[in-house]
Order: structure tokens, then C-alpha cells, then sequence
């Protein structure tokens, strides 16, 4: 028999060459899997205590390659957060309550809990292993300062992609650059708009910060190491700004090139030092948000229902994305982390030249989409609906992600593009499988709507920001609140997480900006 075909069908015995006490467990047979269903190793046997990091040896006694990579495990579409038998049991607890429910047996809480665990036998349990960063991010804890300035709401906060300093914008009309070092000013306000400043948008090289208000008015500001900033006024918009969405660093190293949306149903290509390249016009009403993707398309939703695909190059449309009911609110992107940040990371690099750093943001960004093998977008709406999209291959939806019971307002790819989370006026956070759209979890303990969501650098936390005046810190693998976070006296409407994964920052009706800290 060839070896390759040997290997395939032998067993390996693991629990016979364990701790003699570890033998008197019940043993199992495994087959452990990588995300793509590919077999990794023979068929095992262990002991269904085996607990994750138990399994993480293992992998990493199969891979030698992947020594230093930390691993998670599922069986099926559940994590294993402790061991095998835990998970198991969870699962017998849940089909014998489902039984009981189903024959119309009257089940008082707690009864599941007297079920026995039974070992399942002549039975091959697929575990599938899904490598996790290297490092990890801490848990915020406290709040590390509550930033004084505005005079009015803060709508608006975004960290710098290098994580020097943090923009916050309200409805003061004012724009407050913050020194992350100190929690002080950084600079004097930034004036040049007429109406509340409601979106702010860092390009991915940190050289310039675009700013849009509630007028129309749409600006440039260009800084000298974040110690004086220059603006210039672009007009064009009749209506307020929207969403503004920059050229991704891999595609254009001058980071010289962004689009901008706008309530009166146009988006605008603009480069630096020319001006407006052209106008995109197709919407039907207010554009709510644009993403400018990582080859080449932008896209942009509305409330007409629609998603429209455009040619960064040329401006046309190319594909019409429909199914949602209602007002589409917000899109994301797979790669939305690594587009946005471009070169930097928390290795916090130094590149000699423009031409590096965009090779680096190129590696980083093919990183990332290798999972899905392409960008995957998601669209959220307020037909309680979101929609699971990959553009490049079909125009038709992967999936519709159904659970919420109100107004979807935001939505979110972790960093490593793996999972998404939901947000809305039912109070809740959803997790769902970025590759298939199934649901993962819920997230409940906000008493009102759920304005927005921040994941870590890690793709294991996130943080929520309510109307209940209140942020919540989530686990995504044992899917529990780690922290509620308290401290605004008013709806916190907009949360961002630093790219070196250090600091929360959030900003509420109450005027504050509060930065959050392990």
C-alpha cells in the first residue's frame, strides 16, 4: 500500500501515549479538518476531556510549520471554548430539551442540567481548526480620560491609521485632533465647516483627513506631523455628506484619490490638486454609504433598496446588487481593516519608500481575502435584514441574514474577515460566519438600540456603543459580555478601536470623547 494511502486510513492511538490518569477517560475518535474541509493527519483518539489548548499541541505536532500559531476548534458551527466533552454535553443537553419540547413535555428550567453525559462511540468527530493572531489585544477595563471641547454632540470619532492621534467631529462644526500621548489637543480646532461635522475619514497613509457636514461642505486637511493642518474647501455636493471612502494604499501609493457620498443621490471621485475627477450618478435617493475595495470597484447603497458596483477607473456602473426591502444603511468589506490602514500594523513597521509600503499593504490585503478567496460585502438595512455579498462572482446574494428583530443600523467584518457583527434598534449584537452567512450568536445586555460595533486587532473581542448611554466589551469565542462600560451620561453614538489595538474611543450626545483602556 503507498505510504500517502497509509497514512490516510491508520488511527493514531494519542490517548495511549498520555498520563495514566488521562487514560480513564472516555475516549473519542477525531478527524481534525482545516477550514476548507481538507484532512489534516490521520484519524485520533483522545480523551473527550481534551481541552483546546490539548488540541492546539496537537495540530501543531502535525504542522510543524504552524508552531507558533495559536488555533480555535469547532464542531460543526460551535466553537470549543473549554474541551470536547463540554461542548458534547452542551449539545446532548440541547437535543434532549428539543425532544422534551417536541413530544409536549412541560420542561422546568434547570431540568436539562440532569442529563448524563454519554459518550459517543463508533462515531468520527470532524474537528475543524481555525488559525487566530499570533498576539493578542487586552481587555479594556477602565476609561483611561474623558476628552472636554466640544460644545455640542460628538458624532463622529476615527483614530489615525498609525494610531498617533484620534479625530473627533460633532455638532459643534468644529473638528478636535487629540494627542493620544497626553489625551490633550493636539492642534486648535479645525474650522472651516458651516453645519455639524458627521463624517471624518483618514487616508491610508495618514497624510491627509477628509471631513464632510450635514451642509454639503466637504474638506482636505493636510497636516505636518500632526502639529499644524491645512484645509481645503471642495465643492460639488448640494446636499449633506454622507460616507467618504479613500483609494486603498496597494492601488495608488499617493493616497491622492477618494470618493464621497451624499444625501443628494450622487457620489464624487476627487483627487488631490485637481479636484473632481467625475460624478456617479445612478441612485434614486440619499447615497448612505461607499467602500472603495481592494481591486478596483467601488461600492455604494442607498435608500432606493439598491447597491450599485462602479469601475474605480472609468466611473461606470457595472453590476445593481437588489433584494433588501428597505433603505440599505450600511456596507462593509471583508478587507475594510487592512484598506483602511494600509501599511500599518501593530508591528508598527518603518518602510524606505512609498513603493514598500504599498507592497506590504498588497501582502496584507491578499492575507486577508485568501480566506473567502475574494472580498465578501455585506449590507445592512432597515428591513431588520442583512445580505451576504460576493461581487466579483455572481450578483446574486450568498446568503440573507435573518435574526434582528428591528432596524439593522451598522455591521462590521472582523479584522481577519472571518466573522461578522450586527447592530441594532432591537438592542442586540449578532455574530455570523463571514464565509456561509450563518448565524453564531447573540450578544444581549443593552437595554436600548445599538448604534455601533468596533472589533480589536485580534478579531477577538468587540465593543458596542448604545442609545442606554453605555459601551459593552464582547467576547467572540465564548460570545459573553467581558466588561459593560459605563461613563456617558447620553447616547454614545459612534465607537472606533486604535489600529495598535491599545485604546476604545467613543463620543456621545453628552459632548464627550472617552478613550477606554485595559
Amino acid at each position: 500500500m503507498p505510504r500517502a494511502k497509509a497514512r490516510r486510513t491508520e488511527i493514531v492511538d494519542v490517548a495511549a501515549e498520555t498520563a495514566p490518569d488521562e487514560t480513564e477517560q472516555p475516549q473519542v475518535l477525531i478527524q481534525l479538518q482545516d477550514e476548507t474541509g481538507t484532512r489534516t493527519g490521520p484519524q485520533m483518539v483522545v480523551p473527550v476531556g481534551a481541552t483546546v489548548a490539548q488540541l492546539d499541541d496537537l495540530v501543531s505536532s502535525i504542522m510543524t510549520d504552524t508552531a507558533d500559531t495559536p488555533f480555535a476548534f469547532f464542531l460543526g458551527d460551535n466553537q470549543i471554548t473549554s474541551s470536547l466533552k463540554a461542548l458534547l454535553h452542551a449539545r446532548q443537553k440541547e437535543e434532549w430539551l428539543d425532544r422534551q419540547l417536541s413530544m409536549g413535555k412541560r420542561v422546568k428550567r434547570g431540568d436539562e442540567d440532569n442529563v448524563e453525559f454519554k459518550n459517543p462511540e463508533e462515531t468520527v468527530l470532524n474537528v475543524t481548526f481555525r488559525p487566530q493572531s499570533i498576539f493578542k489585544v487586552r481587555a479594556l477595563s477602565r476609561c483611561a480620560a474623558s476628552l472636554d471641547g466640544h460644545s455640542e454632540a460628538v458624532l463622529v470619532v476615527s483614530f489615525s491609521p498609525d494610531g498617533k492621534c484620534l479625530a473627533t467631529g460633532g455638532g459643534d462644526k468644529d473638528i478636535r485632533i487629540w494627542d493620544l500621548d497626553t489625551s490633550l489637543p493636539a492642534v486648535d480646532p479645525l474650522k472651516g465647516h458651516r453645519h455639524w461635522v458627521q463624517v471624518l475619514s483618514w487616508s491610508p497613509d495618514a497624510s491627509y483627513l477628509a471631513s464632510g457636514s450635514r451642509d454639503g461642505g466637504l474638506m482636505v486637511w493636510k497636516h505636518n506631523a500632526f502639529t499644524s493642518f491645512v484645509g481645503t474647501s471642495l465643492r460639488g455636493h448640494k446636499n449633506y455628506l454622507s460616507h467618504i471612502a479613500w483609494e486603498p494604499l496597494h492601488a495608488n501609493k499617493k493616497c491622492d484619490r477618494f470618493v464621497s457620498a451624499s444625501k443628494d443621490m450622487s457620489l464624487r471621485v476627487w483627487r488631490l490638486g485637481s479636484g473632481l475627477e467625475f460624478t456617479l450618478s445612478g441612485h434614486q435617493a440619499c447615497v448612505t454609504c461607499v467602500k472603495w475595495g481592494g481591486d478596483g470597484q467601488i461600492f455604494s447603497s442607498s435608500q432606493d433598496k439598491s447597491i450599485m458596483v462602479w469601475d474605480a477607473a472609468t466611473g461606470s456602473p457595472t453590476q445593481q446588487l437588489q433584494g433588501h426591502g428597505h433603505w440599505v444603511n450600511f456596507l462593509a468589506l471583508s478587507s475594510d481593516l487592512v484598506l483602511r490602514t494600509g501599511a500599518f500594523d501593530h508591528e508598527q513597521r518603518s518602510f524606505a519608500d512609498k513603493d514598500a509600503a504599498a507592497s506590504y499593504a498588497l501582502e496584507r490585503y491578499n492575507k486577508v481575502i485568501a480566506f473567502t478567496k475574494s472580498e465578501r460585502l455585506v449590507s445592512c438595512s432597515d428591513d431588520n435584514t442583512m445580505f451576504l455579498w460576493n461581487p466579483s462572482q455572481s450578483k446574486l446574494p450568498i446568503a440573507r441574514l435573518t435574526g434582528h428583530q428591528g432596524a439593522v443600523f451598522h455591521v462590521a467584518f472582523a479584522p481577519d474577515g472571518r466573522t461578522i457583527a450586527s447592530c441594532g434598534a432591537d438592542k442586540s449584537v449578532k455574530l455570523w460566519n463571514a464565509a456561509d452567512g450563518k448565524f453564531i450568536a447573540t450578544l444581549r445586555g443593552h437595554v436600548s438600540a445599538v448604534y455601533h460595533v468596533s472589533w480589536s486587532l485580534d478579531s477577538r473581542m468587540l465593543v458596542s456603543g448604545s442609545r442606554d448611554s453605555t459601551l459593552k466589551l464582547w467576547s467572540a469565542v465564548n460570545h459573553d459580555m467581558i466588561e459593560n462600560l459605563p461613563g456617558h451620561s447620553d447616547e454614545v453614538f459612534s465607537t472606533d478601536w486604535s489600529p495598535d489595538g491599545r485604546t476604545v474611543a467613543s463620543g456621545s450626545k453628552d459632548k464627550k470623547v472617552r478613550l477606554w483602556v485595559h
